[in-house]
């Protein structure tokens, strides 16, 4: 049977009448050990200019800071697989769909608000609204990402949890790299920007300018990338 054919995305978007030119830099496989200045400064050094915009996967800040677990670590208790069997699954991935990653929400948002954010999810499907488990929840539910059958070993058998600190974490890169930093939580279906050092360009403009998600979520192992205008009306 043939592969399915992935969708090509487009190097540059055009937004309100400017151009930008996104570049995807393929790394190693980043693991806890991996101090993360040294690995953006061995990798962006022949790529960056100035103006230039860095974008960081938030999934590399945080195994980075130790913030991801083996399933086999996690026991999840019966709360964990009762939830998890209501979570919506989606094309971008297991989310809290699975009981590791629903126990590891409990743990990082704590049981009580986890519950009233499933409540009020229950409710307001009833009246057709989505969403509003992770309005409530909050970026700490939302950033846990789970294994998918396209994660790159070893993380397809990890939890990974969203990085501690990330608008302080994309300021200490960028004066270590001499480069604006955004360290952004982008899947194919809706995207953040969790923290940025950038006075040239604001959130909601990173995410237009990401939409498409240009780092991937499959085999890529492109977990950077720059954001370059090249072309303003």
């Amino acid at each position: 049977m043939s592969e399915k054919k992935k969708k090509v995305k487009h190097p540059e978007v055009e937004i309100n009448g400017t151009t930008y030119l996104r570049i995807t830099i393929k790394t190693h496989v980043v693991m806890k050990d991996d101090d993360l200045i040294d690995v953006i400064k061995k990798y962006i050094s022949d790529v960056k200019q100035p103006g230039d915009l860095l974008f960081i996967s938030e999934k590399i800040v945080a195994i980075t800071q130790g913030r991801a677990y083996p399933l086999k670590d996690i026991k999840p208790r019966p709360l964990a697989n009762t939830l998890s069997k209501y979570v919506t699954k989606t094309p971008a991935g297991i989310g809290l769909g699975m009981p590791e990653t629903m126990e590891m929400a409990l743990r990082e948002v704590g049981t009580p608000r986890i519950l009233y954010a499933a409540f009020m999810s229950a409710i307001t499907k009833l009246l057709g609204k989505k969403g509003v488990f992770y309005d409530i929840a909050g970026y700490k539910a939302k950033s846990i990402d789970g294994p998918t059958p396209n994660t790159i070993p070893p993380y397809n058998q990890y939890v990974v949890l969203g990085p501690e600190h990330p608008k302080e974490v994309a300021e200490e890169i960028s004066k270590a790299c001499g480069i604006d930093v955004a360290v952004v939580d982008i899947n194919d279906l809706d995207g953040d920007v969790l923290g940025s050092s950038s006075k040239k360009y604001d959130d909601q403009t990173i995410v237009r300018i990401l939409k498409d998600n240009p780092l991937g979520q499959d085999h890529e192992q492109t977990p950077l990338g720059i954001i370059r205008e090249t072309r303003s009306s």
